[in-house]
């Protein structure tokens, strides 16, 4: 194996990563996650997340370490998100990177949350071997807190912001829209579980930001708020005929609500991300992000992008969620491309667009 060996720390969210590579040799992806801290709430608090990731830290860098069979002074780097995502988890993981890599004497990278998305897909393991990216690239990231599409030109010097969420990001459109259904959080593994049972063309939801009228300002820029609220009413409108019906009424059908609902989600990340493929020219499509986990969206953008003659990549799905391993892959690739690393001015930047890739470069 060869390339400089890194460890990448993740907190954007409520998941912990700590990641080893040795340039793009994956040798640990170790996640401690609060998912069921937050459950209670019913979505992410940021105080819970920024004290479980305080609690994690020590823990989940000693059993990367193991996994990886390394020592600190072996490392030759430390990398960091600095954003986007949740400031004060930010700043947990901000912190202990800047005091590990001041205590190692080790470089530190500062790194793009979302351009790690990206950077998951290049990493291999002794089990995966991948083909290097090919560029350029469209990437469509769909996670709880993002839902971006992007043109990667190059992964460390050259990503392009096509368009994105204005309101809600898909991941939460369906937390949301599960609580209505009753469903437990999250809500994104559940409406998939409970839509295998139902039909996707029982109800014709709307697609945001899909009509004519919307294609000159946002052609590539998503809205789920609107489909959630569609729900919402549809699910009233049945709940009162229920009522009126009294002890003889039907059940109400969650599952053909949930696969109608995905449908409409889906058709849209998919319809936006092969236009932009058609637009730029880009044979290729590449998907990231903890939603990508959705069975029927994976189906979906297969098929439709196969009859496109658009090729299609995924990070295994165990890197498709938030992790360190992507983080230290992005810093082992600046690395490579000969970029020096952070200074220790940066701090968290829950807003810190996509264009900036590496974050207070030296």
């Amino acid at each position: 194996m060869t390339g400089p060996l890194v460890l990448g720390i993740e907190t954007s969210c409520d998941e912990t990563g700590i990641g080893i590579v040795r340039g793009r040799q994956l040798l640990s992806n170790t996640i401690a996650s609060s998912m069921d801290e937050h459950a209670r709430y019913g979505g992410v608090v940021p105080e819970v997340a920024a004290r479980a990731h305080l609690e994690a830290l020590q823990p989940s860098i000693e059993r990367a370490l193991a996994e990886a069979d390394v020592t600190l002074d072996e490392l030759d780097a430390i990398a960091v998100t600095s954003g986007p995502g949740l400031a004060g988890a930010l700043m947990v993981g901000v912190g202990a990177a800047k005091g590990l890599a001041v205590s190692l004497g080790k470089p530190l990278y500062a790194v793009n949350h979302l351009v790690g998305h990206i950077a998951a897909d290049i990493l291999t393991s002794d089990d995966r071997a991948t083909a290097p990216l090919e560029y350029p690239t469209i990437a469509l990231l769909v996670s709880g807190g993002h839902t971006s599409l992007l043109h990667v030109r190059d992964l460390t010097t050259d990503v392009e912001l096509l368009g994105e969420t204005v309101d809600d990001a898909a991941g939460e459109a369906f937390d949301k829209v599960a609580r209505l259904l009753g469903l437990p959080y999250p809500g994104g593994p559940q409406i998939d579980k409970v839509a295998a049972d139902g039909d996707p063309k029982a109800i014709r939801f709307p697609r945001g930001l899909s009509k004519a009228s919307d294609m000159a300002k946002h052609r590539y820029d998503f809205s789920f708020s609107g489909l959630k609220t569609a729900v919402a009413r549809w699910v009233e409108r049945a709940q009162s005929l229920r009522q009126a019906q009294g002890p003889n009424a039907t059940a109400l059908p969650v599952a053909d609500v949930a696969a109608s609902f995905r449908e409409a989600v889906i058709d849209v990340l998919v319809t936006k991300a092969l236009a932009a493929c058609a637009d730029r020219g880009v044979p290729r499509l590449l998907l990231g992000g903890g939603v990508i986990a959705n069975r029927r969206l994976r189906e979906v953008a297969l098929e439709r992008a196969a009859a496109a003659g658009v090729a299609v990549r995924i990070p295994p799905l165990s890197l498709c969620t938030d992790n360190g391993a992507m983080i230290a892959g992005l810093a082992a690739e600046l690395i490579a491309s000969g970029r020096g690393p952070s200074t220790l001015a940066f701090g968290a930047d829950s807003t810190l667009p996509v264009t900036e890739i590496q974050v207070s470069p030296a």
